[in-house]
């Protein structure tokens, strides 16, 4: 009797034991899991873990880390260092071709309305035509260049809409001469935090839109007015109009209606002036039914807003 009680003490103390070392164990697990965590979490943030020099698990684990953040920065740096280049390559190239093709375009211009025979006359047309075809795919390569986020640096600043107007106006007066459109622009000035390169991109991308597809003759009004916290700066045309589900679509990138595929664009007009806007930390909006025109809203914050915004 007395062994058999001394036999049930011996593996109640051997379960004991056991039971024991596995809790320990499970602490001790569970602690270095934290602390694999801790090192995930610092190497998520850019941080590097100080190194040990030893034979454990969590040294060999920080190790490695370390040698994976020095490569993804080498990287990055390679990249930011390629996109630098490319940022100024295109802009080098879009200041060498568009000086030229400007002159070309002038100097047809001045050919067609001269004195000329019919034969020379046809063929100045058909190179003033092929130019601005070439003048539209530079401007649309530019274009396309800007979606990459980092081409997109603002630098916002308190400025007049009344100076905006007169920059987008005058980028598009001759397209709009060419239809005999007008514009009735709003003499009215108000004060907005916003980059004035930029937004008269992307304002301008708006206006382009209402003359490309306005009708002949017909007119395009802009005008601006003041809220509490934005300016609302209305384009407002007298074109087809845009269908009620077509009206969220328009802003996607690369997105071109059927009703208007035979019209010159790749579709990036719009979604430039929505990210534009977003980053200034402003936004844009539409009014459209089918056949009665379009009004574009853009929306200018007119209190300076924190960098983080701006990129």
């Amino acid at each position: 009797m007395k062994l058999l009680l001394l036999g049930i003490l011996v593996l109640l103390l051997l379960l004991s034991v056991c039971l024991f070392a596995m809790v320990q164990y499970r602490k001790n697990l569970d602690k270095q899991m934290n602390h694999i965590l801790e090192i995930l979490d610092r190497a998520l943030d850019g941080q590097k873990t100080l190194a040990v020099f030893d034979e454990s698990a969590d040294a060999a684990i920080s190790e490695r880390i370390n040698r994976l953040l020095d490569i993804s920065n080498a990287s990055y740096r390679k990249a930011d260092e390629e996109r630098n280049v490319v940022k100024s390559l295109i802009a080098d190239i879009s200041h060498q071709v568009r000086t030229p093709l400007t002159n070309i375009m002038l100097y047809t211009g001045l050919l067609a309305e001269a004195e000329i025979d019919d034969q020379s006359r046809a063929l100045t047309q058909k190179i003033q035509a092929q130019t601005e075809k070439l003048d539209f795919f530079m401007k649309e390569l530019v274009h396309s260049s800007y979606l990459e986020s980092d081409m997109l640096a603002l630098h916002p600043a308190f400025s007049g809409t009344a100076e905006l107007l007169g920059l987008v106006c005058q980028a598009e007066e001759l397209q709009a001469m060419k239809k005999h459109i007008s514009f009735q622009i709003s003499s009215e000035d108000f004060q907005a935090f916003f980059d004035m390169k930029w937004t008269a991109e992307a304002l301008g991308n708006i206006l382009n839109n209402a003359v490309k597809y306005a009708p002949k003759g017909s007119e395009i009004q802009l005008f601006a007015e003041s809220y509490d916290s934005f300016i609302r700066i209305h384009v407002r045309d007298q074109g087809p109009g845009i269908s009620e589900k077509e009206q969220g679509m328009i802003f996607q990138r690369f997105y071109r209606s059927p009703s208007v595929s035979q019209e010159k664009g790749l579709g990036i007009g719009l979604y430039l002036a929505r990210e534009i806007l977003a980053k200034e930390g402003g936004y844009i909006k539409v009014d459209s039914s089918p056949g009665k025109g379009s009004d574009f809203s853009v929306f200018l914050s007119r209190h300076a807003l924190s960098n983080s915004v701006y990129f």
